[in-house]
């Protein structure tokens, strides 16, 4: 039997949250997240999370769920959801992904590849090496285990070399392969997903670039006027390290630089702006390459958007 599921995709700022309240109220629909800053709690004005009022008005699954001190990961993250979305489709509700992390809604939808599987002992292994061997006999051991990978990843990155090393030592081959793997699996084409009874339909929000941007310019300054230097300063006085990975994320990692005094509060405003546009010129170069999906302007179609959604409840049912 076939199961609806409903994607509402774009990058940062295009409206998602509103447009899933409302068509989740239209068709008997729950939300589920895919956004991954979304997962902490104590990470709330400089994601954009929905309101707790927001939160009400329709079931939401995968918003807080995690913690600043335990990682949470892609594996944790597809695990919750595809329980999430079995759930309503045994409940008859409507599951829709609402979010702009790219990599951990094509792992929902896609399934995971085998990165998602790390031996806990070999990643104590590697840190151990670290603090023996230091810095550069891991990037040595990358360069011998995998060379596709050692080019491709700047000698500063961290996350990534270390992710790389851990596959290699985990599944005695290279990521580098496993990505081309992938690659050929078609990475983009959401009509091949790993639940052979989904049928998705996707909504991808797009606006106007200069009409974006200055969305985008005015929700970063309103992020400062409603508390954001104040919640990071919590998060810090509450022990949190800013190296941390969520607290690197845009509208986190610069606040922390102007407590730090390497950012003006004039700056402050501008270079997150900056930062998130950058962030979706990233989000849409992924989306846009993605099929099948139905392109709306969240404002100017939101009528079309509700209308085509029951046509394709609609369809399914009766097909």
């Amino acid at each position: 039997m076939k199961r609806p599921l409903i994607l509402i995709s774009g990058a940062t700022a295009t409206g998602k949250t509103a447009t899933a309240l409302k068509l989740a109220s239209l068709i008997s629909g729950e939300i589920i997240n895919g956004d991954s800053l979304l997962f902490y709690p104590e990470l709330n004005i400089g994601t954009a999370k929905p309101t707790p009022e927001e939160l009400t008005l329709i079931p939401h699954h995968l918003i807080n769920c995690g913690h600043l001190s335990e990682p949470y990961n892609a594996s944790d993250y597809v695990a919750q959801a595809l329980e999430a979305i079995e759930n309503l489709h045994r409940s008859q509700k409507v599951p829709i992904i609402v979010g702009g992390s790219a990599f951990y809604i094509r792992a929902l939808l896609k399934g995971m590849y085998e990165s998602g599987e790390i031996d806990l002992q070999v990643r104590e292994e590697i840190s151990q090496l670290e603090k023996e061997k230091g810095w550069h006999f891991l990037r040595d051991e990358l360069r011998k285990r995998d060379p596709l990978s050692y080019e491709k990843i700047h000698e500063n990155d961290r996350y990534r070399t270390l992710r790389a090393l851990e596959f290699s030592y985990t599944h005695n081959r290279p990521l580098s392969e496993e990505r081309q793997r992938m690659e050929e699996s078609g990475p983009y084409d959401f009509s091949k997903l790993q639940k052979e009874a989904w049928v998705l339909h996707h909504i991808y929000l797009d606006l106007p670039k200069d009409f974006h941007w200055e969305i985008m310019r005015k929700r970063a300054y309103k992020m400062i006027d409603a508390g954001l230097i104040e919640e990071v300063q919590e998060i810090l006085n509450q022990g949190f390290s800013p190296e941390l990975k969520p607290l690197q994320s845009i509208g986190y990692k610069e606040t922390i630089q102007y407590l730090q005094g390497d950012l003006s509060k004039e700056e402050l405003g501008e270079r997150i702006y900056i930062n998130t546009r950058r962030l979706a010129k990233s989000q849409k170069t992924f989306f846009k390459k993605t099929t099948p999906k139905i392109t709306y302007h969240p404002l100017n179609q939101e009528e079309s958007i509700m209308s085509d959604t029951l046509t394709f409840l609609k369809d399914l049912n009766h097909g």
